[in-house]
């Protein structure tokens, strides 16, 4: 069983090694028969692994939504994107993204040639399992019903008699539905031509629609998004994601299968996970809706501001303005009892240290908050990727004597002091005498920075979502 990277290199130097000398059908001897391809010609299963090594370039199936593939700030994101970016590079070659106009599109593109295995969050079905093979699960998920925060009527699957429920034509939410109906449940289906789960979800958020159906990863990834729209009762027993090939695909399936095996051993599932649905299960309603209003009524008087400050200092303007928020919720006046001030919060001393002249002018406060974010970030120069903004956020929060404090924890506990998910586990204890009496600065609130970079994230992750680009691709 493969544990780690010269696992993984060992494998592709097997397969290509295997590939070359025409030897793969010797190997697997049980996969020796003629079979229909997916380009309609007649091969071997292990044809399509072969040419994938042969070609160095293996293609994706996917689509264009919030969840699978998107790009923000020209760059390409998306948990299925970077899943599958990961088995390429697993697999040793390039990835290509091949999107789906629509979304009963996939299997087709599949079938004929057009592109090697789905990556679109997609559920196995008993009519999905005629046309394809599916990989092992990577996820669990249930469909549950979407109704407006007003409809108190829908909560159960029983709810649903004599009610209108909207979704996208073609997906395993019709075929529950219809299976509800055979099963006598009187309920009407309103089909809709490939409109995304996340637009059905918006539609019930503005109450243009009564209610959708969606699984869960996706209902509660889009809930800070449309909070008007409320999860409701499930409507089926839980369904598994999966990846899906080509049935005569059995070679590609196999590498997927252990792919997903090594990457669960090694912790890549859970970061690339986290790094899309982090605190995606904690949701405050009212401080959700609060936002989303105050993005509308008081971030426009600010944006420029804060545009520019980002720009200067080289953050995602974004990034600043879910600080700003977190910090004084856009009041230009806020004042704390520990003695900040204005829209970032500044401290006497650190306004001065910045050459603020007026600590509640907007724009000299923002300026100095985003330059002293900077600052921090430069100082923590060890930590890598979005670990080091979480050592600056944290700086900026209770001080970078208290975070120097947790790295020297954790390195007495020999774990790496540069490694974020150490650092929220030591920064807590320096509220305890045990662990603060032989700090250098002492006691520390130290669960207060974890929710301050939570919060952050959070609104951070809204307006995000505002600057995403669903565009197509050149594949």
């Amino acid at each position: 069983m493969m544990t780690g990277e010269s696992d993984m290199r060992s494998l592709r130097t097997f397969l290509r090694c295997a590939t070359a000398l025409g030897v793969v059908m010797l190997l697997f001897p049980g996969l020796f028969f003629c079979a229909e391809h997916a380009s309609g010609s007649t091969d071997a299963p292990g044809s399509v692994l072969e040419r994938i090594l042969e070609k160095k370039e293996i293609t994706v199936i996917t689509r264009n939504n919030a969840h699978c593939y998107y790009f923000y700030r020209d760059q390409e994101m998306g948990f299925e994107y970077d899943l599958a970016r990961l088995f390429a590079r697993y697999l040793g070659v390039d990835l290509k993204v091949k999107i789906a106009e629509r979304w009963e599109g996939m299997i087709p593109s599949l079938q004929n040639g057009s592109g090697d295995f789905i990556a679109a969050s997609m559920t196995k079905t008993p009519l999905r399992l005629e046309q394809v093979a599916f990989s092992k699960p990577y996820m669990n998920t249930r469909q549950h019903m979407i109704v407006h925060r007003g409809n108190h009527a829908v909560r159960r699957v029983e709810d649903l008699a004599r009610q209108t429920v909207h979704v996208r034509k073609g997906t395993s939410y019709q075929e529950r539905l219809e299976e509800l109906q055979e099963a006598g449940l009187d309920v009407k289906i309103v089909l809709h031509e490939d409109t995304p789960t996340e637009d059905l979800i918006r539609r019930v958020d503005e109450k243009q629609i009564p209610i959708t159906i969606a699984d869960s990863n996706i209902a509660l990834l889009n809930r800070r998004y449309f909070p008007r729209a409320v999860i409701a009762g499930t409507i089926g027993e839980a369904e598994e994601i999966s990846w899906a090939v080509h049935p005569n695909a059995a070679l590609l399936l196999e590498q997927i299968n252990q792919f997903f095996e090594l990457i669960r051993k090694t912790g890549k599932f859970d970061d690339i996970y986290n790094r899309y649905y982090t605190h995606v299960n904690e949701f405050d309603y009212v401080d959700i809706r609060r936002y989303h209003r105050r993005l509308k009524s008081r971030l426009p008087r600010y944006q420029s501001i804060i545009r520019n400050a980002a720009e200067k200092n080289g953050f995602d303007w974004r990034l600043i303005a879910a600080q700003v928020y977190q910090e004084s919720h856009f009041d230009p006046q806020a004042r704390s009892h520990a003695g900040a001030y204005g829209l970032m919060q500044l401290t006497k001393a650190t306004a001065e240290s910045l050459g603020v002249r007026n600590i509640y002018d907007p724009e000299e406060n923002i300026q100095a908050g985003t330059a002293h974010l900077r600052r921090l970030y430069d100082l923590f120069d060890d930590p890598l990727g979005k670990d080091r903004l979480f050592f600056a956020l944290a700086a900026y929060n209770i001080g970078q004597g208290h975070v120097r404090d947790a790295q020297k924890l954790a390195a007495s506990f020999n774990l790496n002091q540069n490694d974020w998910k150490n650092i929220s586990q030591t920064l807590p204890l320096l509220r305890f005498r045990r662990y603060y009496r032989n700090a250098t600065y002492g006691y520390c609130r130290g669960t207060e920075p974890l929710e301050y970079i939570k919060r952050i994230m959070i609104y951070y992750d809204i307006l995000k979502r505002q600057g995403i680009e669903y565009r197509k691709n050149g594949a």
